[in-house]
């Protein structure tokens, strides 16, 4: 079973992969990634706050509202 976190922006949508070969996780914006992590809340963090790679359009993730807290995200299981 693999999780992702997903959440919507007015630009764009957000996500948080994970990636078993990697054991990573993935924040990722608009089908980018923008950096991996140990852990899913360490990606929703760095992406709230800016602190990733930054994405190849130059948008400032930080104005679009991306929650830090993954009880705001939508939450996604699915086989793999």
């Amino acid at each position: 079973m693999q999780t992702i976190y997903i959440f919507g922006t007015r630009k764009g949508l957000a996500q948080i992969d994970f990636h078993a070969t990697t054991g990573r996780f993935y924040a990722v914006f608009c089908n980018e990634k923008l950096g991996n992590y140990h852990s899913p809340e360490q990606a929703a963090a760095d992406l709230a706050h800016g602190y990733t790679f930054s994405h190849s359009s130059g948008i400032d993730l930080t104005i679009l509202g991306i929650p830090e807290d993954l009880e705001d995200w939508e939450r996604i299981s699915y086989d793999k």
